[in-house]
C-alpha cells in the first residue's frame, strides 16, 4: 500500500480531533486530553511510517504530490489544494508529530488541575494540524493557510489564561507583530503571480531562473519579512518573551516543534528564489547574524527562566537563519541544527515547567539554587540539553551548530570574516547565559525559603514530578545527547536531503576547520567557565544589581519595545487621530456644512410662503421691477 496516499491523514487527524474537542465542550473533560494525545500519537506514526517508505526509495524518487482538490479557481489563477511529500516536509512532519506527542504527554500531568484542560488540549491539536498544513502544502496559497493557522492558534495558546491581563495583551502582541510579517508572505504571493501567473511550489520554482532579478529580489525580501515575523528575527523579534505568559507546554510546542521554526521552513524551501537574488540571500544572512547576538546579550541579563530559554530561542534560530541566508551551502545544516534544537530546547522548556511545578510556579532563577538536590531527572535531563545547545562535544549541538560555524567562515570578501565571527562569538555566549542559567537553577546555594532559613518569600517544598512529566524529558534527552551524532554519521543526514537542497560540493573555509573547532569549543569553555565562577562558586544575590549600562538595556530587551513604540507605535497612533480629525472636521464638516446650509436657506425661503395674496404681489413686483432693470441695463 501507498502511505504517500494517506499523508492528508496526518493534518486531518488532529484537525478532527481539535474539532471534536471544541464542539463536544465539556462532555469531554474526563477524556478529551487523551483523545489530543492520541491524535498527535496517531499522526507521528503515520509520519514515521511515510518516512520509512521515503527511505526505501532512491534519492530521485522520494518526491509525491498528493492532490486533494481543486481550490480556488479565479480568473487566470487556479490553486489546487495538495500536498508535497519529499524529505523536508517529512522531516518537518516527524519532529512536529513527535515532538509534539512527548509534549501533549506532558500537559496531561502539567495542565491537571486546570479546568479548561480539553480546551488546551484542542488547541494543541489544531496547532499541530496548522503546522502540518505549513510544511506539507504544495503552494504558497496552502503554506498560507497553514501560516495563519498557526498564528491563530499560537494566540489562542499564549493568552490560554487570558483572565490574567497581561497574559492577554502578550497574545495580542504576538498576534499583531506576526500579522506584520504576514503583509510580506502576502505582497511575495502577489508579485509571484504577477511575475509566474501561479503560486504553486513546481510552477514558480521551475520558472524562477527565468525571471528578472528584480521581481526576484522583491519576492525574497518579502519572504525574508514573513520569516522574520513568524519565527522572531529581528526586527519583529520582540512578541517572543511575552509569549511566555502561554503554559509551559505552550512555550516548548512554539520554540521547539511549530511556529518559529516556520521561517526557516519557507526560507529553505524557497531555495530556487532565493539562488535567483544574491541580495535577499544577504539580507537574510544578515538579520540571522544579527538575532543571533541580540537574543544571546538579552538571555545574559534575564532572570525569568523561561524567558531566558525565550532569548536562546531566538539566538538559536538566527544561526538556522543565517545558514540559510548562506545559500545551498547551509541549507542542510539549517535544516540539521533545527532538528536537534527541537529535541534539546523543547526538553529543557519541559525541564522549566517542572522546576516551575515544584516551586510552586516560580520563575525567578533567583529564588531557585542547590534544585539538583531535590530533582534528579530533571536536573539530569536538563543537563542533557544545556550541554547540548553550548555544543560540547559529542551532545547534538556539537555537531549541528558547529557545521553552521564553519560554513559561515566559507566564502570571499568581507562576508567569511564577519559571519563567521559572528557566529564564533555567539557560540561564547550562548556558552555563559545557558551555564548561568543552569547554575543558578540547579548548582549553588539554596536561595528559596524551606521554613527553616530566614530568606524572603512563600516556603517551598521542591519535588521532582510524576511519570507523565519526566519521561518524555528522558526521551527528548536521548535525542540530546546522540540524535546529531546519529545524524552526522556517512552525512546521511545531508544525503537526505539532497532531493531538496541539491548536491553541494565540499567548499573550505577561509580558516582551517580544526582551528575553527578549536577556537568555538575553547570560547563555550570560557563562557561555561565564567558562568561557573559567578553562578554556582559565588553566592548569587537574591535581588538583582544595578548592573551596568548593557545589563540594564539586555533586561530591558535591548530597548526594542521603546524602539518599535516610538517608531511605529505613537506616530501611527498621530497619525491616525489626525486622520480622525481630518475626517470629522474637514470631511464631515464640509458634507454636514453643504446640509446645514441648505437647510438654512430653505428655512428662509419658507417664510415667503405663508398664504397672503399681498406677499406674492410683492414678490412678483420686485420681480417685475427687476426685470426691468435687466432689460433697460442691457440698452443703455
Amino acid at each position: 500500500m501507498d502511505t504517500l496516499n494517506l499523508a492528508w491523514l496526518l493534518v486531518a487527524i488532529p484537525l478532527v480531533s481539535s474539532a471534536v474537542l471544541l464542539l463536544l465542550g465539556r462532555g469531554s473533560d474526563a477524556w478529551g486530553h487523551w483523545l489530543g494525545v492520541l491524535a498527535s500519537a496517531a499522526s507521528a506514526v503515520l509520519a514515521i511510517v511515510i518516512l520509512v517508505q521515503l527511505l526505501g526509495l532512491g534519492a530521485d524518487d522520494r518526491t509525491a504530490n498528493v492532490h486533494l482538490f481543486d481550490w480556488i479557481p479565479a480568473g487566470d489563477l487556479t490553486v489546487s489544494a495538495g500536498l508535497l511529500v519529499d524529505p523536508l516536509s517529512v522531516t518537518f512532519a516527524i519532529l512536529i508529530t513527535f515532538v509534539g506527542t512527548l509534549i501533549h504527554i506532558y500537559a496531561v500531568a502539567y495542565m491537571s488541575h486546570d479546568v479548561d484542560r480539553r480546551r488546551f488540549f484542542a488547541y494543541l491539536n489544531l496547532f499541530i494540524a496548522a503546522m502540518l498544513v505549513l510544511v506539507l502544502a504544495d503552494s504558497y496559497a496552502l503554506l498560507f493557510l497553514g501560516w495563519e493557522g498557526v498564528g491563530l492558534a499560537s494566540y489562542l495558546l499564549i493568552g490560554f489564561w487570558n483572565q490574567n491581563t497581561e497574559y492577554a495583551v502578550a497574545a495580542k502582541k504576538a498576534f499583531v507583530m506576526n500579522r506584520v510579517g504576514d503583509m510580506g508572505m502576502l505582497v511575495a504571493m502577489m508579485a509571484m503571480f504577477a511575475t509566474f501567473g501561479a503560486v504553486d511550489f513546481d510552477t514558480v520554482f521551475g520558472a524562477a531562473d527565468g525571471a528578472g532579478e528584480g521581481a526576484m529580489t522583491l519576492i525574497g525580501l518579502m519572504l525574508v519579512l514573513a520569516a522574520c515575523g513568524k519565527s522572531a528575527q529581528f526586527p519583529l523579534q520582540a512578541w517572543l518573551g511575552d509569549a511566555m505568559a502561554g503554559p509551559t507546554p505552550v512555550s516548548a510546542l512554539i520554540h521547539a516543534a511549530t511556529m518559529v521554526t516556520a521561517g526557516v521552513y519557507l526560507i529553505v524551501r524557497s531555495g530556487p528564489i532565493f539562488e535567483q537574488t544574491p541580495t535577499a540571500q544577504l539580507v537574510a544572512a544578515i538579520v540571522g547574524a544579527v538575532t543571533l547576538l541580540f537574543g544571546a546579550i538579552v538571555g545574559c541579563a534575564k532572570d525569568d527562566i523561561k524567558k531566558v530559554l525565550a532569548a536562546s530561542t531566538m539566538s538559536q534560530i538566527g544561526y538556522m537563519m543565517l545558514a540559510a541566508g548562506l545559500g545551498p551551502i547551509g541549507y542542510a545544516f539549517a535544516i540539521f541544527h533545527l532538528i536537534t534544537h527541537g529535541f534539546f530546547k523543547a526538553g529543557m522548556f519541559l525541564g522549566a515547567g517542572s522546576v516551575m511545578h515544584g516551586m510552586g510556579d516560580e520563575v525567578n532563577m533567583r529564588g531557585f539554587g542547590n534544585l539538583s538536590r531535590y530533582m534528579k531527572v530533571t536536573w539530569i535531563t536538563f543537563m542533557a540539553g544545556w550541554l547540548a545547545i553550548i555544543g560540547i562535544p559529542p551532545f547534538s549541538g556539537f555537531w549541528s551548530k558547529d557545521k553552521i560555524i564553519e560554513s559561515a567562515f566559507v566564502g570571499e570578501g568581507w562576508q567569511p570574516w564577519v559571519f563567521g565571527t559572528v557566529a564564533l562569538v555567539g557560540a561564547g555566549i550562548t556558552a555563559f547565559y545557558m551555564s548561568r542559567l543552569f547554575f543558578m537553577t540547579f548548582h549553588g546555594k539554596a536561595r528559596w525559603n524551606d521554613g527553616k532559613n530566614d530568606l524572603p518569600g512563600p516556603e517551598r517544598t521542591p519535588h521532582e514530578s510524576p511519570a507523565l512529566m519526566t519521561v518524555p524529558m528522558i526521551v527528548l534527552a536521548i535525542g540530546a545527547i546522540g540524535l546529531g551524532g546519529l545524524l552526522t554519521i556517512g552525512d546521511s543526514f545531508v544525503t537526505w536531503l539532497e532531493p531538496v537542497t541539491g548536491h553541494v560540493e565540499h567548499h573550505e573555509p577561509v580558516l582551517p576547520i580544526p582551528v575553527i573547532m578549536v577556537t568555538t569549543i575553547v570560547l563555550v569553555l570560557l563562557g561555561a567557565g565564567l558562568a561557573w565562577r559567578q553562578y554556582a562558586a559565588s553566592a548569587v544575590p537574591v535581588a538583582p544589581p544595578t548592573g551596568s549600562v548593557l545589563t540594564r538595556a539586555a533586561r530591558a530587551d535591548l530597548y526594542q519595545d521603546a524602539v518599535n513604540e516610538g517608531v511605529f507605535m505613537r506616530p501611527g497612533q498621530h497619525l491616525t487621530r489626525t486622520l480622525v480629525y481630518t475626517d470629522t472636521a474637514v470631511v464631515d464638516g464640509a458634507v454636514n456644512g453643504l446640509g446645514s446650509g441648505t437647510l438654512g436657506w430653505g428655512e428662509r425661503l419658507r417664510r415667503l410662503q405663508n398664504g397672503f395674496v399681498r406677499s406674492y404681489a410683492a414678490v412678483m413686483l420686485i420681480g417685475v421691477i427687476g426685470a426691468l432693470v435687466v432689460v433697460l441695463a442691457s440698452r443703455v
